[in-house]
């Protein structure tokens, strides 16, 4: 199969699964959380906002590998639609990550598909702005009322705010995370910090996401792209080394697991298929050359991950199911054990990871990345 037919295969198989009308209002969709699941209260009862911010991104990126058509443009407008009123009429929530992620899709979905949601976006770009600290050092905190400044927040905020226009405050995003949350060993980027107390240094939460790789490779992308400043490139090139030689076996994007941590490894391959798009080329031939190898071996990892989530993957009667681990081969889920579910402000995975909506989207994610990198090949 071809890398369109891969991703193709995907959507109509994640979307049939998962996506309904909510509630049976027309012109709305929302998306199970879990598959198999109970056919109402599986559809109408627990979401994930922050799921669901990706699967509309994801949405688009298929809509874009058709072409960019009113059905495309449609179903994604419906899914904002659902999502809106089960929000209960708001884009907001109390999670600076979740917003930023959400502000990302409609801003694609918009810029991309014709949409209008000029709103909504401003709404979510003037959250990321006003939670920034500058009396703690920088940085925004995962969610209102809190302390802990991490990447999964601060790394996509700072995307949002560069794509709308706020660039010296996504300048100063991208400078606080590699300041504050690249470890020095490794180089790559820890999750967070948080204050211990008075006149005490930031204790550093030294654990190591895939998606905040993800994240603050699309922010240096961003800037670099923006304000042709060489030290994004440098950033990248330093990150992208480390995230080869230190988090990918086999060339292949490591799992998390299933809930939140089921999202993780398509986001890296996001912004790695952006990097090997988009990247830009600095002045001189060696500075070429050298961009020209960071989206080779961007774009590498991408290709190379795709194939291991297709090959791994098992054959349902409704198509493709896809694990969270792409070096394990994806076990065919049933509707036994418990469902992924929010505790501590984190959604936790299901029994069956693969059961899981997040492990779906992942993949998904990084089979239309990879569809992406083939088109422009042949370009």
């Amino acid at each position: 199969m071809t890398a369109d037919e891969r991703a193709e295969a995907a959507a109509a198989a994640i979307t049939g699964r998962h996506l309904r009308r909510m509630l049976g209002l027309p012109g709305t969709r929302l998306a199970a959380v879990a598959w198999p699941s109970h056919p109402i209260i599986g559809h109408f009862g627990m979401w994930h906002y922050w799921w669901h911010a990706h699967l509309v991104d994801v949405l688009v990126d298929a809509a874009i590998r058709h072409g960019v058509n009113d059905d495309g443009a449609e179903v994604v407008d419906r899914l904002l639609r659902g999502i809106h009123l089960r929000n209960l009429g708001r884009w907001t929530n109390n999670y600076y990550d979740d917003m930023a992620w959400m502000g990302l899709a409609i801003e694609r979905a918009d810029r991309h598909l014709g949409l209008r949601h000029p709103a909504a976006v401003r709404t979510l770009s003037d959250q990321m702005l006003r939670a920034w600290v500058p009396q703690l050092g920088g940085g925004i905190p995962w969610r209102k009322a809190d302390l802990f400044f991490n990447a999964p927040a601060n790394g996509p905020a700072a995307i949002l705010l560069a794509r709308t226009g706020h660039l010296e405050r996504a300048r100063e995003m991208a400078d606080w995370m590699d300041s504050t949350l690249i470890d020095p060993d490794s180089h790559l980027v820890i999750d967070g910090v948080k204050p211990t107390g008075r006149d005490e240094p930031m204790e550093r939460v030294t654990a190591i996401y895939t998606y905040c790789q993800g994240v603050v490779l699309g922010t240096e992308l961003e800037l670099a792209r923006r304000t042709g400043d060489t030290v994004h490139a440098e950033r990248i090139a330093r990150l992208l080394d480390a995230v080869e030689t230190r988090l990918c076996v086999d060339g292949v994007i490591p799992g998390a697991g299933g809930g939140d941590g089921g999202l993780f490894a398509g986001i890296l391959a996001r912004y790695l298929a952006l990097i090997a798009t988009d990247l830009p080329s600095s002045a001189g031939d060696t500075a070429d050359t050298a961009a020209d190898d960071v989206r080779r071996r961007a774009a590498a990892i991408v290709t190379i991950s795709a194939q291991a989530a297709w090959s791994q993957r098992a054959d349902t009667a409704d198509g493709p199911v896809f694990g969270p681990d792409w070096h394990r081969p994806a076990r065919r889920p049933t509707d036994d054990g418990t469902k992924a579910q929010l505790i501590g402000g984190a959604v936790h995975s299901s029994a069956a990871p693969e059961r899981d909506l997040s492990v779906q989207i992942s993949a998904w994610m990084t089979l239309e990345a990879a569809a992406t990198l083939t088109r422009m090949t042949k370009k």
